[in-house]
């Protein structure tokens, strides 16, 4: 049966189950385990297709958010779409990445879990955080970095 066309904030786990499955795991490859979904192909429309995805993952958030679950959670969450959606808007590396990544299952599982140990804030979820903050500085680093190196090593750039 098919959930409703418009999934509520009081949506079941069933209709927030079957959005994350449409989304990320629907399709399987013939001859392997990998799965994917509509976040993988969508991703595909030039401009606008990673985008329409992050915005159809909102609604699980949104749903979390709804059901009152731990702002850590929620953080962890919006995360998740956002390294996906990000990584998302590079060619081909993107597309793979809505493969492996599943931010829509990930983010499923972590409101089952919330649900499950309401206010329980892991530490994987702060782990999580703190890695994704270090490894975005170390990117926005590297343009400095890399000046810097050039700068030293060739004297006729100064």
């Amino acid at each position: 049966m098919l959930p409703p066309v418009g999934i509520s904030p009081s949506s079941s786990n069933e209709h927030l189950n079957y959005l994350a499955s449409v989304l990320d795991d629907m399709f399987r490859l013939p001859g392997t385990g990998i799965r994917f979904g509509l976040d993988a192909i969508i991703g595909w429309i030039p401009g606008v297709g990673d985008a329409l995805a992050g915005v159809a993952s909102l609604l699980i958030i949104f749903a979390a958010w709804r059901r009152g679950a731990a702002r850590i959670t929620l953080t962890r969450m919006v995360a998740n779409v956002f390294l996906e959606t990000a990584i998302g808007t590079i060619p081909i590396i993107g597309d793979l990445a809505h493969v492996v990544w599943k931010s829509n299952r990930r983010n499923f599982n972590l409101l089952v879990r919330e649900q499950a140990q309401p206010r329980t804030h892991r530490w994987r979820d702060w782990l999580f955080l703190f890695a994704l903050g270090a490894a975005a500085i170390v990117v926005m680093m590297l343009p400095l970095m890399l000046l810097m190196y050039l700068w030293k090593a060739h004297p006729s750039l100064r």
